[in-house]
């Protein structure tokens, strides 16, 4: 176990339970640490944003906002797994395949739930494992709802998982202009994995921001195109149904 690092984390603890500003002394008493110890670690987390000093004369320390943004994150994705439990238990009945909710982690989708096919050839996940945004439908689809200079990022990142990837942000635009026009993303064979077929759609919160996606996903042998088509309507009604539950109102 890293001492330095448990050691951060409780004086991050002991500042979050403080309702003021903390001194040194005072801390290094509470946690019985060295005052140097205190001070080296404090730095360290005021350079990486967790903690400011308060202005002279004054030398004692607070927490950031970052804590909260960063636990915010975790609440709303525990929030939009229960909320959109039951749309994906219907998509699935409806579709039979496998169904993911994921959200948008920079770069990467995270799946933070899903329900297995019953079909004994399927796409093979499991929640919490990441995957490249650009190369995924969920990801497509939340990547639509972003101005075009934000795939910008993904221009370091473009690797060839399989023939059928997007490797330039001309393939990536196009794709992406295609989802704008038809309100929700395919890949019709893998983009990351080779055989896996895919069709899903952007959940929006309250104030239309991008909350996640909800998608099908199963080998391209058994979801083609016309299927793909033929579930497009079962993927986005589930997605409006989770965004309505969380308070999103459609403009007309």
């Amino acid at each position: 176990m890293d001492k330095a690092f448990t050691k951060g984390l409780r004086l991050l603890e002991v500042l979050a339970r403080s309702d003021k500003p903390r001194g040194i002394t005072d801390l290094a008493k509470e946690l019985e640490f060295t005052k140097s110890n205190v001070h080296r670690l404090l730095a360290t987390l005021q350079a990486q944003g967790f903690v400011r000093q308060m202005p002279p004369p004054s030398s004692t320390y607070e927490l950031t906002l970052k804590i909260w943004e960063l636990g915010s994150k975790v609440v709303r994705r525990l929030d939009l797994v229960s909320i959109a439990r039951p749309a994906m238990e219907k998509l699935a009945q409806a579709t039979g395949e496998t169904v993911h909710l994921s959200v948008l982690d920079d770069t990467d989708v995270v799946y933070v739930d899903k329900i297995e096919s019953k079909h004994q050839i399927r796409a093979h996940t499991s929640v919490g494992m990441r995957a490249p945004a650009f190369a995924m439908a969920t990801g497509k689809a939340m990547l639509a709802h972003e101005p075009d200079e934000a795939l910008d990022r993904f221009r370091p990142l473009f690797k060839r998982y399989t023939a059928t990837t997007r490797v330039t942000p001309e393939e990536l635009m196009a794709d992406i202009r295609q989802i704008r026009q038809q309100g929700y993303a395919t890949v019709l064979q893998g983009e990351w994995r080779d055989g896996i077929a895919a069709c899903a759609c952007a959940i929006l919160g309250q104030a239309g921001e991008v909350a996640g996606a909800i998608g099908i996903s199963g080998p391209d042998s058994r979801l083609k195109r016309k299927e793909l088509k033929q579930f497009s309507e079962d993927v986005r009604e589930a997605a409006r149904s989770i965004s309505a539950a969380l308070g999103h109102l459609p403009r007309h």
